[in-house]
């Protein structure tokens, strides 16, 4: 008789959620986790004196938020930063234009209504898209309603196309029309000064966590399922399975049988993105102060164009940017000092000789680690919000996916992984937790 009701495959957030719901009901339960750490794509790295976050940074708007209310009860400090949802406006941004001058405060406003205009518009091509639209056909579509100048016309696009890369770490004509249905912010967004991982701790306090356990097969039939790992077997009376859209696709991780229609359908339909940090800490300040980010426009924004003012985390000038979408898949094979070279030729723009070398880099490289294989999921051309939930469909009452790309209200969040777990823990006991 196996010693276990249920396996959770994954001890990022949403298998941790789906175990500690489970354990608190009286299950029997373990964890099994490839890495040799918990947590995920939560990852605090602490290693030169700093707290950086390389995974998860926000929680998007605290409003309702589950993820805000665990954070209180773990005692995880919060500070206010209200600008990863990629908003034009909301809190003080500075732009440069193309020339690479600072636009006015007058001229700043305006863009950000352009943009607000752009959006009312979007909000019903998107509604009236045909089923193979991508996020570039219905924006096009938005734009051309304005009756813009050409220039004008450009510094949205150039916006809009942005915001496909920074939200889901695609380039916009590979995202689906409805890629971001989701894209609200309800209340503050707020990061972490001593970081995310904390809330990864709290949830596994006193679970069953087996470290270092690479599974490479679940196969699964009306009696229960069974987990083949590089430390031995492992079975129980059901599973909830939790590694990444980018590991559920590749060949090292198999289901047997093969995941059935309609979950296989929509996993199909989603896809790992390239989406990643680029953290520099510099010995001092040259940016504006009282700036939340630096946004460039023009054709050299093309890969670095948003920078975020970390110093308020820490004391410590550190400004965040993405490679997201094209530029995650071009600089891929590059090391860290050409990239960070790249970087700093863009800033140099800006701000000219005040520009040094940085004290400290961070580069991510989440599209090559094995056990995620990109950062999060999206919604490619011909998928639609439904997807989400559908994959998370029980299976035969034996298996249950969670994860970010699971949950269709807020997808490649914190707040996914964590209400998905959740959920998949609720069908297994029958009830609400």
């Amino acid at each position: 008789m196996s010693p276990f009701d249920t396996i959770v495959v994954g001890a990022g957030i949403a298998g941790l959620a789906a175990a500690r719901a489970l354990t608190d009901a009286g299950r029997k339960v373990v964890v099994l986790e490839a890495r040799d750490r918990i947590g995920g794509r939560v990852w605090t790295d602490r290693s030169d004196g700093f707290v950086t976050d390389l995974g998860a940074s926000w929680i998007h708007g605290v409003t309702d938020s589950p993820v805000a209310v665990a954070a209180e009860a773990f005692g995880m400090r919060m500070v206010e930063f209200t600008v990863g949802g990629y908003q034009p406006d909301s809190r003080p941004i500075a732009y440069y234009g193309p020339d690479g001058t600072r636009l006015t405060d007058a001229a700043a406003r305006r863009f950000a209504d352009d943009i607000r205009a752009v959006d009312a518009a979007l909000a019903g091509f998107v509604a009236g898209s045909a089923p193979d639209a991508s996020y570039r056909d219905v924006t096009e579509q938005a734009l051309a309603a304005q009756g813009w100048d050409a220039e004008r016309t450009e510094r949205a696009r150039e916006f809009l196309e942005h915001r496909s890369e920074e939200q889901y770490g695609a380039w916009i004509e590979d995202l689906a029309a409805h890629g971001l249905d989701d894209d609200s912010i309800a209340g503050d967004e707020v990061i972490f000064p001593d970081g995310y991982d904390r809330l990864a701790a709290g949830l596994a306090a006193d679970l069953d966590v087996r470290l270092g356990t690479v599974v490479s097969r679940v196969a699964w039939a009306e009696g229960g399922v069974t987990v083949t790992t590089d430390r031995g077997t492992f079975s129980a009376r059901d599973a909830v399975i939790t590694v990444p859209v980018g590991v559920l696709k590749s060949p090292g991780f198999a289901f047997d049988p093969p995941l059935p229609e309609p979950n296989a359908g929509a996993l199909g339909r989603l896809e790992m993105n390239a989406f990643e940090k680029v953290v520099l800490r510099f010995p001092a300040k040259f940016w504006d102060d009282d700036v939340y980010a630096i946004r460039q426009q023009g054709p050299e924004s093309r890969w670095w164009h948003s920078w975020y003012d970390l110093t308020a985390l820490h004391g410590t000038p550190a400004l965040l940017t993405f490679a997201a979408g094209p530029a995650a898949v071009a600089t891929r094979s590059w090391d860290d000092d050409r990239i960070v070279e790249s970087v700093l030729a863009q800033l140099r723009r800006l701000f000219g000789a005040r520009v040094e070398q940085p004290s400290h880099v961070h580069v991510t490289r989440w599209q090559d680690d094995p056990f995620t294989l990109g950062s999060y999921a999206y919604m490619t051309v011909g998928s639609t919000t439904d997807d989400h939930d559908v994959l998370a469909m029980p299976i035969g009452g034996i298996l249950h996916l969670a994860g970010e790309a699971t949950w269709t209200d807020d997808p490649a969040t914190v707040t996914a992984a964590m209400e998905s777990g959740r959920r998949a823990a609720e069908r297994i006991l029958g009830r609400s937790i």
